[in-house]
Order: C-alpha cells, then structure tokens, then sequence
C-alpha cells in the first residue's frame, strides 16, 4: 500500500528522492560540461581534429553505457540497489576527476568509455528504487523531482562554457571539480541510503538467470512498444544535450559561453516545468483510467514534434530568440515524457524486472542515440541543412505517439484502481 502522508514511510520515501537529486544532478552535469566546452576542448588537444571524430567521443561513452545499463539493472534487481548506486556514483566521478588530467584524443575516449562503464548502473537502479518506495498515487511525481536534478544538471553543464573561456578557471578546472564533489557525497550516500522492505519471496535468488528476466520481458508486447517509444525521441534528445552548444554558437555566431546557456538553461527549466506538471497530471489522471500516464506521455510528445521543425528552422530567420523559443517548447514536451517512463514501464512489468527493464530501455535506446550523434558530426561535415536533420527526428517523434498508445497497462501497485475499471 501507499504510504500514507506525514506517516515516517511517506518521509522516508521522500527522503530517497531527496539523496538521489543530488547524483542525478552530477550524472548529467558531468556528461553535458564535455558538449558545452567542445571548442575549448578541441582547442587543447588539437589530435582530435575533425568534427566526426569529436561525434565519436561523444558516441563511445553512449555505446559503452548502452551495453551496460541491461547488466546494471539486472544487478540492481537482484542484489541491493543501495549498493550499486553509491558505488557508480563514486566510480564515474573518479573517472570525471581523472578527465580533467587527459592530453590526447585517445585517452579522453578512454575516460568517456570508462565512465560510461560507470554511469551505466546509475539511471536503472535509481529509479527502480524510486518506484520501490512510491507505489501509487505519488509515482510520477516522484520519478518527476528526481528528473528535476537530471535537468539541472544540464543547466549548470551549459554554464561550464563560461568556465572554459576564464582564463584562471579553464576546462580542466571544471572537471576536478565536478569530481571531488562526487567522490565527497560517495559516502555520506552510502550510509543514508536505504533499499526499500519487500515482502517474502518479491526478490528473486542472486543466482537466478538473467535470461530469464530478459526472455520475460523481451516476450512482452507492450514492453517491446515501451522501448521503441523510449528510443525514437531520445534521438533528437541526445542530438540538442550534445550539439546544440556548438550549433547556436556557429549559426549565430556567438561566444562559447553564451551559446552554452543559451541551448541548455531555457529549455532544461521548462522541462523542470514539464517534470512537475506531467508528474502531478499524470498522478491525477490515473484516479480515472488506468491509461493516464500514457496519455500525459503523448501529449508531451505532441509538443516535441513541432519543436524539432522549429529548432532545425531557427537558423534561417537568423534570430536567436526563435531557436530558444522552440526549444522551451522541447523541453516542455521532454517533462510529460521524462516523468512518465519509468510509471509506465511499472505497469507493465514486475517489481523485480523494472531496473533490468530500464536498462534495456537504455541500451537500445543510447545506442541509437551514440550513432545519431556521430551521424549528426559526418552531417555536419557534409553541411546538410538543420532543418533536413532535424525533419527526420520531428517525423521519428511522430512515430512514437502511436506507439505508445498501443501499450496496453494493467493494474499493478503503481496506482490504485481508476474509476470505472
């Protein structure tokens, strides 16, 4: 059952969104400082020359962290969530720290790879344990805070430009610090956290085959349908967290700095927005059809379509304002979809398959994004207009609303029974 509010389950399980914000802020931030300081970067260490091979860097740390995630998660399912989570966040930021020391292009694609390793454990678990301690009514709102600190992330990423260009600070300076701040709450984490009760016999042996967990969710249709949808808009996702820095900053021609915030601030605090509305919307709608939190989801995907139009048109009118418009307008569609993943894929799937479940989700879904970004660098190079590009996303997007609304839900603990069902 639900805890009940102001009871000391209701605190605790507020508690654990609380500790993983934090993580989930430096998860992303210490991927998306590298997008926001590209030109420093490259500036630094001149072997890594052509734009298809900055994509490549940018693609390996996806790659490695889509293969892992599956094993993450399954980890994650069958041993203790608390564990795996303290433990990624002390790797990847050791590997963040060690970034900042790098002197070729061959050794930052060891450290992109390596945290990628890292990170891959991270998402799956955290939200798994997340949906462990809010089982109803507060699901979606929940997993909505903690994607809260995921945007931040972002956002205080896209200002590391202006630490690239300070002449006392520098790129290398951002990264060692990012680092000894992971490796610092690494511990206190550790001993705050908690995995949450689970009755007798929830939690499978520690011997049990992995095949197993993925033949039973790779059998369900509408889990098959779940990761289709998750992947389709994570292409364009992946594309704006990654390039859109250098994008604003070539097609306006502004300063590093400027064109950092200018492509993460805006949008990360609508999808802040997003998270907290498609959280609390799709919480509500679920006391009347068990269907709810996918409605929430497409009609945020509704908005991502004429945002990808709109963004690959920007250029064109040679007005910044016009491509951070539509922006705001991806970001707000991005918080319908963000918040609901994890509550959808709850309805679908076992309390002990939702970790494994996202780590595919993951896999698939930043594999695909890995090879849009190299694909976007050699696009790049080739000078195909933006609005061609990012046509082809805004059309994947359009894809992904019928997708979705092919899932069929069934009633788990993830809300109590809707009116009428």
């Amino acid at each position: 059952m639900e805890p009940r509010p102001g009871s000391s389950a209701s605190r605790t399980a507020w508690l654990i969104v609380a500790l993983l914000v934090p993580v989930a802020l430096l998860n992303y931030l210490d991927r998306q400082m590298l997008a926001a300081m590209k030109f420093s970067v490259m500036q630094d260490i001149p072997d890594i020359g052509l734009e298809a091979n900055w994509g490549k860097i940018l693609a390996l740390f996806k790659w490695v962290y889509a293969i892992l995630s599956p094993i993450g998660g399954y980890l994650a399912d069958r041993y203790s969530r608390r564990h795996v989570i303290a433990a990624s966040l002390f790797v990847w930021s050791l590997v963040t720290w060690t970034t900042g020391h790098v002197t070729t292009y061959e050794e930052l694609l060891l450290t992109r790879a390596v945290m990628g390793i890292s990170e891959a454990f991270y998402i799956p678990a955290a939200l798994a344990l997340i949906a462990d301690f809010h089982l109803g009514p507060t699901r979606s709102r929940a997993v909505g805070l903690h994607q809260m600190g995921i945007y931040a992330g972002v956002i205080i990423g896209g200002f590391s430009g202006y630490a690239a260009d300070h002449p006392a600070l520098g790129w290398r300076w951002a990264f060692d610090l990012c680092g000894l701040v992971g490796i610092l709450y690494a511990a206190p984490l550790f001993f705050l956290l908690r995995n949450a009760p689970r009755p007798a016999g929830a939690r499978p042996a520690p011997h049990a085959s992995p095949g197993a967990a993925f033949r039973e969710l790779l059998s369900n249709r509408s889990f098959i349908l779940l990761v289709l949808y998750f992947t389709l808009p994570a292409l364009a996702g992946w594309v704006v967290r990654d390039w859109m820095p250098a994008i604003l900053k070539a097609e306006f021609g502004i300063g590093q700095g400027k064109a950092g915030v200018s492509a993460t601030l805006y949008w990360q605090v609508a999808a802040i927005f997003g998270a907290i509305t498609g959280g609390w919307l799709a919480d509500r709608w679920m006391r009347r059809t068990i269907r709810g939190r996918i409605y929430v989801s497409a009609i945020g995907m509704s908005m991502i379509v004429p945002a990808m139009f709109g963004v690959g048109f920007a250029p064109q009118t040679k007005m910044l304002w016009v491509a951070v418009a539509f922006l705001i307008l991806f970001g707000l569609g991005w918080g319908f979809f963000d918040s609901n993943n994890m509550p959808i894929l709850c309805q679908i799937a076992r309390a002990d398959l939702r970790a494994t479940g996202y780590g595919i989700m993951n896999m698939v879904s930043i594999s695909c994004g890995g090879f849009a970004d190299w694909g976007f660098g050699i696009l790049r190079d080739r000078h195909v207009p933006l609005v061609g590009i990012f046509g082809i996303f805004a059309s994947a997007a359009v894809i992904s609303i019928v997708l979705v609304l092919l899932i069929q839900p069934r009633l788990t603990d993830s809300a109590p029974s809707p009116a009428g069902h």
